[in-house]
């Protein structure tokens, strides 16, 4: 690897740093997209257990929202419940909206980032490209043969390429892998505060 450093030169820093990045929100959103983060199994049934009597106190509220990003949702809803005993039923579900908004912020962080990386690995790839292929016409206009020069273009335009290339594929697939994820874990957790909704529609009556 370092020596592949040595023999390209500047045109594979740019690429470096992208791949560190690119790994680095890769591992990020792989531990911050788990369902068990995002919408632990027990979180929506402790959520109606705690409400089915009237509304819980202060330490159940906290432990519920504590539960990933359904239990920010489910909390925002009693919380609201709270503040308001007399609160309509749909300014609880105007809540829950909102706190869904912001947690779908959350789970979607990072995956821009991670897009437009995928789409500028290539690019900086053809940088070096270009910059390998100065280098080798430099090499045969000077009326001199230098074959040194010529190969090093040569594994300029090469490496880089195949670099570029080597960053952008995973990057890529990573990026629709998540994106896949995020809305599924969207449509569940649009689904489970529907339900707990309607839940509190009924006990509240």
């Amino acid at each position: 690897m370092f020596s592949v450093i040595h023999v390209v030169g500047w045109p594979l820093w740019p690429l470096i740093v992208c791949s560190i990045l690119v790994l680095a929100m890769i591992v990020e959103r792989l531990v911050q997209l788990r369902t068990a983060r995002v919408m632990p199994l027990e979180a929506l049934p402790n959520a109606l257990r705690a409400s089915a009597h009237g509304l819980p106190d202060e330490h159940t509220v906290t432990e519920i929202e504590q539960a990933g990003a359904i239990g920010a949702i489910l909390a925002s809803a009693l919380r609201a419940w709270q503040q308001d005993p007399h609160i309509a039923d749909a300014d609880l579900r105007a809540q829950m909206e909102m706190a869904g908004r912001r947690q779908a912020q959350q789970l979607e962080r990072y995956l821009s980032a991670l897009g437009t990386l995928a789409s500028t690995a290539p690019l900086m790839g053809l940088l070096g490209t270009v910059v390998g292929m100065i280098e080798m016409f430099a090499a045969q206009s000077s009326g001199v043969e230098q074959p040194a020069q010529l190969a090093h273009g040569i594994s300029v335009a090469l490496y880089s390429t195949a670099y570029g290339l080597l960053i952008a594929i995973p990057a890529l697939l990573f990026w629709r892998y998540f994106r896949a994820r995020v809305d599924q874990h969207l449509l569940n957790l649009e689904i489970a505060a529907d339900r707990f909704a309607r839940h509190l529609a009924q006990i509240r009556r």
